[in-house]
């Protein structure tokens, strides 16, 4: 049976068991969602995992995860392990960060809070991985590395740094500026990419975002509150049906774009996003994983409960190539001291997106004829042999997910290269789509496909972001203040901001002015004026805008007593 046929059915038979546990729901898909063709879903892209070592019934476990393969990822009958991920590392070592608790704690899986953070070693990034040391308490840890070459290993409440990624280690907490925004769930559970220049991208659980530009230095806040904020970026309008519970985001950079996952814990199911910039992102449709998805080379399958924190291992064009999931075979708070259930860490190899660049330079618009496309040769791929050219489609992303990308009207060959001339009559990319996506089949039948940046898209700009106005009285009025930073990488031109309130549901204009010119992370006070405006002790609902003439322009809300 096919993966994806597979997958499919394990997923009907896990959502159409009626569930009364408070711990899981059963959520309803968009309709649409079940005319997405294979590739369409991220969840399309993971593969059997590798059978490494005995297939296995003596061990721990429910029914649903036995006979398994042990030596995948992290496993031991005397610990519970959760979060973790790999880093290759320059001994060639692939090192695995994970956390765990002694499954004879008497609390069961709710012993998770005091997790040990471990460090195991590995020739390979499915295992077995051997315990190598200890690096101290923690949960949840992602490693990242620095600009200057340290280690960072972050836990919930802190992190460690190394010159090596096998020590020592040093605790130290990050600094945090909430920058007058409210902290979406910004405690726990954090997630970073590096940026072109060195500097970080962090998305917390709720999915704010912020920026710091070294990875150690204070990480600043650019987005607003989830409700009402326009880049909010979990989705919670993702199923029209029900809002989602939406945690364990995973964040990555590769080399078209940044990528998003968040999961939807309460109803099993994530979600897939991508951005250009990290700020702005776009949802794609269909599930990004669901139960079920761990299926072996010899088609062993693992059905555990629950697949949380999942993590990313990249290569070097920053793509991903193996997920690294949390699992439990039964609900957490059946899971206790002693018993036969538990949790580990597992590897699922994932298909890697293909090297893509359209050689047009002009901008696709609904006049374009043709998009020329180069498939760039890899070591293990060469794209005049192993694709069928008669599979692949070409276009904006939701409408190839979909099965309605353009068909190939020509190839030619370019070294070992491929040059795929694509039909582009009837594409329509929105003016907020940044790239195109290839979707299509080997010439063995399994899943190709990639991502390529459109031509006349600027992916690296400027990213204004304000404070709310300190506000104090004059003779004629209110002086107002405004801090305004650049957080993007490059330098800003000149840009309107603008200040309106809202009370009594009317919006009434404050204040206008200019923002000057700023270098990446360049800081500068705006200094307006207004009349008479404001109330003794009323409370305003402020909106300060900047660049409020762009299709979509950054917006700050947020409530303030000016005369008190």
């Amino acid at each position: 049976m096919k993966l994806n046929h597979l997958i499919f059915t394990l997923c009907i038979t896990f959502f159409s068991i009626v569930v009364t546990n408070a711990q899981t729901t059963d959520r309803p898909r968009p309709a649409e969602w079940s005319n997405l063709v294979y590739g369409g879903r991220f969840m399309d892209r993971f593969q059997p995992m590798p059978n490494i070592g005995e297939l296995t019934s003596d061990t721990w476990g429910a029914d649903n995860v036995l006979p398994r393969y042990t030596d995948n990822g992290i496993e031991n009958r005397n610990w519970s392990f959760w979060g973790g991920n790999i880093k290759l590392g320059e001994d060639g070592k692939y090192h695995f960060y994970v956390c765990g608790w002694l499954e004879s704690s008497a609390k069961g899986h709710n012993e998770w809070p005091n997790s040990i953070v471990f460090h195991a070693v590995s020739d390979n990034s499915f295992g077995p991985f051997i315990f190598k040391d200890t690096i101290g308490k923690g949960h949840n840890p992602e490693i990242f590395k620095l600009k200057d070459g340290r280690y960072v290993l972050y836990v919930i409440g802190g992190y460690y740094i190394a010159n090596s990624c096998n020590g020592p280690w040093t605790y130290g907490q990050f600094e945090f500026l909430n920058r007058d925004r409210h902290l979406i769930e910004g405690d726990s559970n954090f997630t970073f990419a590096k940026r072109e220049d060195g500097s970080y991208l962090m998305i917390c659980r709720g999915g704010g975002q912020w920026f710091s530009k070294t990875g150690l230095s204070p990480y600043n806040q650019v987005t607003g509150t989830r409700l009402g904020d326009e880049n909010k970026i979990i989705p919670l309008r993702a199923y029209p049906q029900r809002p989602g519970n939406f945690e364990d985001p995973v964040v990555w950079r590769d080399n078209v774009q940044y990528n998003l996952i968040v999961n939807d814990w309460l109803g099993r199911i994530a979600v897939y996003m991508r951005s250009k910039d990290g700020v702005n992102w776009k949802i794609e449709s269909g599930e990004a994983y669901l139960p079920g998805v761990s299926v072996h080379q010899d088609g062993t399958v693992e059905g555990w409960w629950k697949y949380e924190r999942l993590k990313i291992f990249q290569d070097n064009y920053g793509r991903a190539t193996q997920g690294n999931f949390a699992v439990i075979d039964v609900e957490k708070k059946f899971d206790k001291a002693s018993d036969i259930h538990s949790s580990k860490n597992i590897g699922i190899p994932l298909t890697v997106g293909r090297l893509l660049t359209i050689l047009d330079k002009r901008p696709i618009t609904s006049e374009t004829k043709t998009i020329r496309v180069k498939i760039t040769a890899e070591p293990d791929f060469n794209p005049q042999t192993d694709i069928d050219i008669n599979s692949m489609q070409f276009g904006e992303p939701e409408a190839v997910n979909f099965g309605k990308g353009g068909k190939v009207l020509n190839v030619e060959k370019s070294g070992n290269d491929l040059i795929v001339t694509f039909d582009a009559a009837g594409n329509n990319f929105p003016d907020d789509e940044f790239a195109a996506k290839m979707l299509g089949k080997t010439s063995a039948g399994k899943l190709l496909f990639g991502y390529a940046r459109l031509p006349g898209v600027e992916f690296i700009e400027p990213i204004l972001s304000t404070l709310l106005p300190v506000i104090t009285a004059n003779d004629n009025g209110f002086n107002l203040k405004l801090e305004v930073q650049n957080f993007g990488q490059v330098t800003s031109k000149k840009a309107k901001l603008k200040v309106t309130y809202l009370k009594n549901h009317n919006e009434t204009d404050v204040a206008s002015g200019i923002i000057p010119i700023l270098k990446p992370y360049e800081k500068t006070t705006i200094e307006l004026t207004c009349g008479k405006l404001f109330e003794t002790g009323a409370e305003y609902i402020f909106k300060v805008i900047v660049n409020p003439e762009a299709k979509k322009p950054f917006v700050l809300h947020g409530k303030l007593t000016p005369v008190k």
